[in-house]
């Protein structure tokens, strides 16, 4: 017959029993007789309430969830014809979500003959980056995607 070390509900080694010995204390105390470390030599079963024992690792997690925060990503469209107000008003709405802890997507459209200016664009995506370079970092450098520009900005650690 298999021997496991027995550890009491009150986390006192009651010693080396045979599987079936360890099963009456658990069954004689009311409470489960679990197997904590399946890889020791010989096997450590600890008795305890199991269905409390897992609620409480249940609300751990569940609080430990609620803590985290979720990044999103935003994204901010511009164009290479955008207009100073326009700009300066999505450079704030960039600001907004970088400060909220959220990674901002920037994304630059061309249309019809505008992909010929492809110079006006970098142009743009680099004034966004000078002009947010003490709030973000860059974390995907600016790359053509068929007819867009795209970038994507995350948070300065401070």
């Amino acid at each position: 017959m298999p021997r496991v070390r027995v550890i009491d509900h009150a986390g006192q080694q009651i010693g080396v029993l045979p599987t079936g010995e360890a099963m009456k204390v658990a069954e004689n105390a009311g409470l489960d007789l679990v197997e904590v470390s399946p890889t020791a030599d010989p096997p450590v079963c600890r008795v305890m309430n199991f269905g409390k024992y897992q609620f409480e690792l249940n609300k751990k997690v569940q609080a430990n969830r609620k803590k985290q925060k979720q990044i999103h990503i935003k994204e901010v469209k511009f164009r290479p014809t955008t207009e100073e107000n326009d700009y300066q008003i999505k450079l704030k709405s960039i600001m907004r979500f970088l400060a909220d802890g959220d990674k901002a997507k920037v994304t630059l459209r061309f249309r019809g003959r505008e992909l010929l200016h492809q110079d006006l664009g970098a142009q743009i995506l680099n004034r966004i980056q000078t002009d947010l370079d003490s709030n973000a970092v860059v974390e995907m450098a600016p790359r053509l995607e068929g007819r867009q520009i795209v970038m994507v900005l995350v948070p300065r650690r401070k």
